[in-house]
């Protein structure tokens, strides 16, 4: 049964990645893939209530991130029919792609430490489309936006959700790892940017257009201010409402969603029907990309599979006896996670190094979040933020393979070597 299912996987993956010479959409390849491994699984196990139970366990994740990837992107439409993306463009006066590369990752960057790498993918991604003209260029950012979110999340127990399982499992402690992986993550986008500006040049920024049939509504400086600002510090207090509540992060975005919402009808009671219902999130709920959102679906489901087949953990134990060496273990565990999800591969590894053999902020745990945070970003599979990005951009699988993977490997190890190299000195 295992062979068949690791068969499966491998083919819906291949599958997604050829998704323009198959001419087959990248989503009916993840769900048909999602629906033959969970068909397998429970024919051979024989087993129908404990299937079941697992199942829903993992429906129970995956709604969790779908829910929270929604009111996201809800969010952020919102936003942007009220023009309050223009409330930063209109403060951009770079006209050169390389400047305008190194504030955008750099500012993704600390976002996504204080925000989520998810959130500060969708966030960035949507601003690029309201700034490039040009599809190749918005691409491009694209692909730096998931290395730079993935990085800046890497370094804080919020901004990634292998670091916070960590951190809630007491791996981890919020002070250390901070103390710790800032340099190295930092250098994971900072050798990307560097070549990434060298290639660019002097090249030109070229501006977006309006396109044609766009409908776009006049909005006046209150309202584009408030939504803006409203929506921005709802996404910013996600974070904080986890940490007050214990309440999953999904909660906290229908929660200010609903703010919001209730905030946007006030505002336009006053104003006649068709307007209102342009601007208010009925209308940014029918906008939002829900094809990149049961894409998301079908690949969280697929590796769930492998997640309670016990794949994943048998994979990490053989490294373990075969390679010896723990630094070598955890870098292959960060390749692994461009491929399938980095959390079950880092819930295997909690469970296979018990805490009184490696305490909480040793080597292991910390090179760990620095490698499953920042190692999904050599695939745009590997990371929420990277699906996130595929979907909204339509991002071409082998494309980024062949612009961006190049550059996010250089990163990885950069960034690997200095953690060991600081490590070694220092300890």
């Amino acid at each position: 049964m295992l062979t068949i299912l690791v068969v499966i996987f491998v083919l819906a993956y291949a599958a997604i990645a050829l998704e323009h010479p198959l001419k087959v959409n990248k989503t009916a390849s993840a769900l048909l893939g999602a629906g033959l491994l969970w068909t397998v699984y429970a024919v051979s196990m024989g087993d129908p209530h404990l299937v079941s139970e697992q199942l829903g366990e993992s429906l129970m994740g995956t709604a969790q991130i779908v829910f929270f990837l929604m009111g996201a992107m809800t969010i952020v439409e919102v936003v942007d029919a009220h023009n309050g993306f223009e409330v930063i463009t209109s403060r951009i006066k770079t006209t050169k792609l390389s400047s305008l590369m190194w504030m955008v990752g750099i500012v993704t960057f600390f976002l996504s430490s204080i925000l989520d790498n998810l959130t500060t993918a969708i966030v960035m991604v949507s601003l690029m489309k309201k700034l490039l003209g040009q599809r190749e260029d918005r691409l491009f950012f694209a692909g730096i936006i998931v290395i730079a979110a993935n990085a800046g999340g890497a370094w804080t127990p919020i901004g990634d959700v292998t670091t916070t399982m960590l951190w809630i499992g007491g791996q981890i402690t919020a002070t250390e790892i901070m103390k710790g992986l800032l340099i190295p993550s930092l250098i994971s986008l900072l050798v990307p940017l560097a070549v990434v500006s060298r290639i660019l040049g002097d090249r030109p920024v070229v501006p977006q257009k309006q396109r044609e049939n766009e409908e776009v509504f006049e909005t006046s400086a209150f309202e584009t201010n408030l939504t803006f600002f409203l929506g921005l510090g709802i996404l910013v207090a996600v974070p904080v409402f986890k940490a007050v509540t214990h309440l999953p992060p999904f909660m906290g975005i229908l929660f200010g969603l609903g703010i919001l919402w209730a905030i946007a009808d006030l505002v336009h009671r006053q104003e006649d029907d068709l307007r209102k219902q342009r601007l208010t999130l009925a209308r940014a709920l029918t906008r939002i990309d829900m094809s990149a959102v049961v894409f998301f679906i079908g690949i969280l489901l697929a590796v769930a599979v492998l997640e309670h087949t016990h794949i994943l953990a048998s994979i990490a134990q053989w490294l373990d006896q075969t390679v010896g060496r723990q630094d070598v273990i955890v870098l292959l565990i960060g390749l692994v996670s461009a491929v399938v999800d980095n959390v079950p591969l880092v819930a295997a590894s909690m469970g296979m190094y018990s805490l009184t053999q490696y305490p909480a902020d040793s080597f292991l745990w910390e090179f760990m979040a620095y490698c499953a945070g920042t190692g999904g970003s050599i695939l745009i599979i590997g990371s929420a933020a990277g699906v996130a990005a595929m979907g909204l951009e339509k991002i071409d699988f082998i494309w980024y393979v062949k612009k961006i993977s190049w550059l996010a490997l250089i990163g990885y190890f950069a960034g690997a070597l200095f953690y060991v190299a600081e490590y070694q000195l220092t300890h």
